[in-house]
């Protein structure tokens, strides 16, 4: 399927507004024609260094400028991280993630990030890394340490972006995702969507991810989660439908794009969630928690996956049989929590 750089905000308006059904539809079709449709993406997001950001995104409790009960943490040692990563592979996860309340990495941090990227790669895992704007020089350096993902999001579209961000540019995000192309990694990138954005801005978000020289190899699609403390802790709720319709035009837009649907889970009922799987949504996070905030437990994604016949994305060689006996695993231990850390 031909991969499009030219979207305009009028033909992905026309995606949007499409009869629901008509949008599935054509979404469930482009994703059967690039992916196996009853397989997900298993990732673990863990956080390895909270709070204290310098920057004042709106919705997130870890910047120092909003008032949140969130505990600030110092840089994980190497060998907690790694231990969380061996947790995570062992109950699924074929990616670790890891994420630091940073407007950048210094350079102090950077033999530390190196030491995790390699030992946590030398488990066979792929290895993802968040740690805000990375100059091409860094970004180089994760290279060579192995690491295989860079995430990025955009957040929303350029229009409204001002409003919730002020302390970094749109232009410095992207800059940034061209550093980590220039580079050689993966790009993840996507946004948030229930921020108090209009329609427009949920158009101009997919259609700027959409139009990069080299769409993002994962998409996640984030619901707000509203956290108190926060200037948006009272924004209004994002109707379920409109959720839906976003990660059905993201998979019809970016048709060989994992499409996570991520933060939000929690306030989603299995129906919904079902119906994100059938837009198009092959990716997840699981885990206790997404950062600082909340996640459905390991034991119950897994109880879902397994009652719509969906099946963890098989790699390095693992047999069905394998991912069987890890949905079942799961499904049978009801003491998971522990095996993820509580950022």
């Amino acid at each position: 399927m031909q991969v499009r750089h030219d979207w305009t905000h009028q033909q992905v308006k026309a995606l949007f507004e499409m009869p629901f059904n008509d949008l599935l539809f054509q979404a469930a079709t482009v994703h059967r024609t690039n992916f196996k449709p009853n397989e997900v993406q298993i990732s673990t997001l863990l956080s390895i260094k909270t709070g204290a950001c310098p920057e004042d995104c709106a919705y997130c409790p870890q910047s120092a400028r909003h008032k949140t009960d969130l505990e600030k943490e110092r840089l994980l040692e190497v060998e907690k991280v790694v231990e969380q990563a061996k947790l995570a592979k062992d109950k699924g996860a074929t990616r670790f993630c890891m994420g630091a309340a940073w407007s950048d990495p210094k350079d102090r941090d950077m033999p530390y990030i190196e030491k995790m990227v390699k030992e946590v790669k030398e488990l066979g895992l792929e290895t993802c890394m968040t740690l805000g704007m990375l100059t091409n020089e860094k970004a180089h350096t994760l290279r060579d340490a192995g690491l295989d993902y860079y995430n990025h999001n955009l957040d929303t579209s350029e229009e409204f972006y001002d409003q919730i961000i002020t302390t970094r540019t749109f232009q410095d995000r992207l800059n940034t995702i061209d550093h980590v192309r220039d580079a050689g990694m993966k790009v993840c990138s996507g946004g948030i969507v229930g921020m108090g954005e209009k329609a427009q801005d949920r158009y101009g978000l997919l259609m700027q991810l959409a139009n990069l020289e080299k769409q993002p190899e994962s998409v996640p699609i984030n619901m707000l989660v509203k956290v108190k403390g926060t200037p948006l802790e009272n924004v209004d709720d994002l109707d379920d439908f409109e959720f839906i319709r976003t990660i059905a035009a993201a998979r019809i837009m970016m048709p060989h794009s994992y499409v996570r649907l991520s933060a939000g889970r929690t306030e989603m009922n299995p129906q919904m969630q079902s119906m994100c799987f059938f837009a198009g949504a092959n990716s997840i996070f699981y885990g206790a928690k997404l950062l600082t905030t909340e996640n459905p437990a390991a034991d119950t994604d897994m109880e879902l996956l397994k009652k719509l016949g969906i099946k963890p994305e098989q790699r390095h060689g693992c047999s069905d049989e394998a991912h069987e006996a890890t949905i079942n695993k799961a499904i049978d231990d009801k003491a998971t929590e522990h095996l993820f850390y509580p950022a």
